[in-house]
């Protein structure tokens, strides 16, 4: 306690002396605390340890989180084993396909949560366990702003399953079989057996969806232990960096390794590297761009575009390969990556253990023969997944994960088939008088963050039922939401402003004619400067609004996609930085 003033908060504080309930008298408070906390049986010797918190996100509503019970349990083993004292609290959870509207509008209300909890309760290290696709991004955004010592446990992937001899995995393989169902290529008692053996196990999804980039994304920036990407969930691998993470949580609060040392430019700039070279998931992008706003960092999205022609795609995982996760842990996981990134790659960038990413690839090992992770000479792909649009239909930007999309349809023009909305789209899509052909182009508007609210998922526009049916497996889609990282498919996201704010894409109409070229990196309306200033005078847009609670605050104070869709008061005051330089 302050001995000065008995009621002024001591920020050097540690242990149960930290961020004391405010009573007037600090001696007090603390007399109160340990009074309760000895309730539960603890001794004042153990009392004495640094505290590690643990966030506790298990929910029967998150199967991607099933092993958190035995994540916490090796994670307290690993705390007390190095000293510390264990504590674990709990959080809101999210999964993906469980969270109405969707996920990512309950992203933010997450990354508060996580701060909010990490600031009230006293603990000198904090453990962050996530996996499903918001919940690791939510912990580090949290985190970021709270500003103490953390580190990431991913939870791990699900085991792939099989299908009439055909490994099958969540869930790229979910959105192939559906497009069979769709298309009458299977019937329904197949898509009912296919249903019992996508998710073989609990974990997060087995390709790299989100979850799997963002585990990715986590160890490149330095927040995980070594090798914390890729252990499949229900594996002895996945328990012992548990333990491994409870002990170097307890080495962090000791040395005072805070986030800010570790979240640094340079790491973010790895993380980006990472999510070109591994076909990452799009919505990596908009992750990456909050965390790194939480740090007063901004991403440049045309320097990131810029990188990407040098950094070519390695990992022959699905969408953009054909293996799954635990294929990429049994060739080494991230350590075969990033030594084969490591030109590329700023060594120097700290990480969780104290040592600097260089250290890590080089104590890895050299190496050893594997088929998941190419070489810069024989790559997946010749660029990055990603490529960044601009154009006047998206004067703010807008992505492409081209690693996936069909080289075809990457060099388009065609008559835009507009929907207003995603249920102008799931009432419309499968109809017979629907006027569409396989050289159209798919609009869907109104599903960015302010308009669905959330930004959902929904950029994965189905293939109208017509096309289906006779064939077509691939048609251009442009949206201002997202797609899922396990999606495929020549798709326009994140296009920027959105359609809600009155964006460009707001006044698309039917028969327009848009012209997509990722070799020029344009998404191109074609239509006069004059007749968008009619359409605009013509019928204003009026952003959404609502009368209360969390909406209300969502709409009030979301930012678009380029500023990573988080809330504009929780983002850094002023941005100190920009990365790619």
């Amino acid at each position: 306690m302050n001995k000065k003033n008995p009621q002024v908060p001591d920020e050097n504080a540690t242990g149960l002396r930290k961020g004391l309930t405010s009573y007037g008298d600090n001696g007090f408070s603390l007399f109160l605390r340990k009074a309760f906390i000895k309730g539960a049986g603890y001794t004042d010797t153990a009392l004495d340890r640094p505290v590690i918190g643990i966030a506790n996100t298990g929910s029967a509503y998150n199967p991607c989180h099933g092993n958190a019970e035995q994540l916490i349990e090796a994670v307290k083993r690993g705390i007390m084993l190095a000293g510390g004292l264990p504590m674990d609290f709990p959080t809101i959870s999210i999964h993906e396909s469980f969270s109405f509207p969707t996920s990512m509008y309950l992203r933010n209300l997450m990354s508060m949560d996580t701060e909010e909890m990490i600031r009230a309760a006293p603990m000198d290290a904090v453990v962050l366990i996530g996996g499903c696709d918001k919940t690791v991004p939510a912990q580090l955004m949290g985190a970021a702003s709270a500003g103490i010592p953390a580190i990431q446990l991913i939870t791990g992937s699900m085991l792939t399953g099989s299908h009439r001899s055909v490994r099958v995995g969540a869930c790229t393989d979910c959105r192939r079989y559906w497009g069979k169902y769709r298309a009458e290529e299977i019937d329904d008692e197949e898509i009912a057996d296919v249903n019992n053996q996508l998710v073989a196990s609990v974990g997060t999804c087995s390709v790299m969806g989100t979850a799997s980039t963002m585990a990715c994304i986590a160890e490149a920036l330095g927040m995980t232990i070594p090798g914390g990407a890729t252990p499949p969930a229900v594996t002895a691998d996945r328990m012992r960096i548990a333990e491994l993470t409870g002990a170097q949580a307890v080495k962090m609060a000791q040395t005072g390794l805070t986030i800010d040392k570790v979240l640094t430019a340079e790491a973010i700039e790895n993380a980006l590297r990472v999510l070109l070279a591994i076909g990452g998931s799009t919505n990596g992008i908009v992750h990456l761009t909050a965390i790194a706003g939480r740090m007063g960092i901004n991403i440049d999205l045309k320097a990131l575009d810029r990188m990407g022609k040098e950094t070519p795609v390695l990992l022959d995982l699905k969408p953009s390969g054909q293996h799954y996760m635990e294929d990429f842990h049994k060739a080494g996981g991230m350590a075969t990556l990033l030594r084969e990134l490591k030109p590329l790659l700023h060594l120097h960038a700290m990480t969780v253990t104290g040592r600097t990413l260089g250290e890590e690839i080089e104590a890895a090992g050299p190496g050893f023969a594997q088929d998941v992770v190419r070489t810069a000479a024989h790559p997946i792909y010749p660029q990055g997944g990603i490529a960044v649009l601009e154009g006047n239909l998206a004067p703010g930007g807008a992505v492409i994960k081209q690693s996936s999309a069909d080289a075809g349809l990457m060099e388009h023009e065609g008559q835009a088939v507009v929907f207003e909305n995603a249920a102008d789209m799931a009432d419309r899509i499968d109809r017979d008088d629907l006027d569409v052909n396989a050289d159209d182009i798919l609009v869907l508007k109104n599903i960015g963050p302010k308009g669905a609210p959330g930004m959902p998922e929904a950029g994965y526009i189905p293939i109208p039922r017509k096309l289906a049916v006779q064939g077509v497996k691939d048609i251009v889609r442009i949206s201002d939401g997202r797609m899922s990282g396990t999606a495929f498919g020549t798709i326009v996201l994140h296009v920027t402003p959105e359609s809600a704010i009155g964006g460009p894409l707001a006044y698309v109409q039917n028969g327009d004619r848009i012209r997509l070229s990722v070799r020029q990196r344009e998404i191109a309306l074609l239509v006069s400067d004059e007749e968008m200033a009619r359409r605009r005078q013509a019928a204003p847009v009026v952003p959404p609004v609502a009368e209360r609670g969390y909406k209300k605050l969502f709409l009030d104070t979301v930012t678009q996609a380029d500023q990573g869709v988080d809330f504009d008061f929780l983002r850094a005051p002023s941005m100190k930085q920009s990365v790619p330089k």
